[in-house]
């Protein structure tokens, strides 16, 4: 089991600085994201898109607000779960909480963060029916975590965008056989990347289907076969493979946050201004997630939100035990 002080739920923007306003009081933080990496939307849907309103940057990549984030969480050691979602919150005794993964990992934590943003991503699936029946470590997954697991296997990989292109140009050394599925002839990708997929494709290292479709998934206790059909002109095509990896974007969604007893207004969590936290003491909400009267979605007012959550939270966890407010422009980080 990981036993830390904060839980964050979400490792986005508001998350990762919660890191760093956490740390300065000496607490530990371990964040649990749903997404392979840290960074949130800003990694997973716009890396390279200019943000303009972060104080001190006239502009700054998304990506790159990111990474420094993460440089400035550095010095506090934050401890990171990936790939996993929080499925279920028990509180147990007066000030600890065990969270629970889709995956089985465990989390002891004195204070529970829900920093999630717009929700927990999910991934958008094709209409294909028994997809379930394979998921789980199955044969069809919805993100690629683990890129070496897929060595010397058969894969099928359906999507038009960036990421199904950028993984069939890299898996393409790596899977026995590569079949890359899109339903029309043109991408959504980046052009450089377009060409290579073509280049690859007349080079023989990867199966490339346009204008085809997702029909059918079968398998006895692992996926075996996947069916597809051109819809130009209707001939269908059995796949024999060991993976399926459909790449149709996320979306966001609360998910089994609803179903932790905090109080919800239209998907987001009312929280008390004074210090963001929840109906259930010793669990806060800061960042889009939340919400409040006058709240503006802006990064910026998550990172102030994240100042005041650790504040409390500290007082939470030291009951009794007066703090004296210090600057990081009179101590060094790591000083604190």
């Amino acid at each position: 089991m990981i036993t830390t002080d904060l839980a964050i739920i979400g490792a986005g923007p508001v998350g990762l600085f919660a890191i760093f306003e956490a740390g300065l009081l000496k607490m530990r933080c371990h964040l649990i994201d749903y997404l392979p990496q840290a960074g949130g939307q800003l990694s997973e849907i716009y890396p390279k898109k200019p943000i303009y309103d972060i104080p001190g940057y006239p502009s700054v990549l998304a990506q790159e607000l990111v990474d420094n984030l993460l440089k400035q969480a550095e010095p506090f050691h934050p401890t990171f779960t990936f790939g996993e979602r929080i499925e279920a919150l028990e509180k147990r005794g007066e000030r600890d909480f065990i969270l629970k993964t889709n995956m089985g990992t465990e989390i002891q934590a004195k204070v529970v963060v829900i920093a999630g943003g717009l929700g927990c991503f999910e991934p958008r699936k094709p209409e294909v029916q028994g997809l379930e029946k394979f998921e789980n470590g199955k044969g069809i997954n919805y993100m690629i975590l683990d890129p070496e697991k897929y060595r010397g296997q058969k894969m099928v990989i359906a999507g038009g965008g960036d990421s199904a292109l950028d993984w069939a140009i890299f898996l393409s050394d790596i899977c026995s056989e590569l079949t890359l599925v899109h339903r029309s002839e043109s991408f959504r990708g980046a052009p450089d990347s377009v060409n290579k997929v073509m280049q690859l494709a007349a080079e023989g290292k990867i199966n490339l289907l346009l204008n085809t479709n997702l029909t059918n998934v079968a398998g006895s206790d692992k996926l075996e076969i996947v069916s597809v059909i051109n819809s130009k002109t209707q001939e269908t095509q059995t796949i024999h493979t060991d993976h399926l990896i459909p790449l149709f974007g996320l979306s966001p969604k609360l998910g089994p946050i609803e179903n932790f007893g905090l109080n919800i207004d239209k998907n987001a969590i009312e929280v008390n201004t004074d210090d963001y936290s929840t109906n259930i003491e010793g669990v806060y909400a800061i960042g889009d997630i939340n919400t409040y009267k006058n709240k503006l979605k802006l990064i910026l007012c998550g990172f102030h939100e994240a100042a005041l959550m650790s504040h409390s939270a500290y007082k939470y966890i030291n009951p009794g035990i007066k703090y004296t407010m210090k600057y990081t422009t009179v101590q060094g980080v790591n000083e604190f």
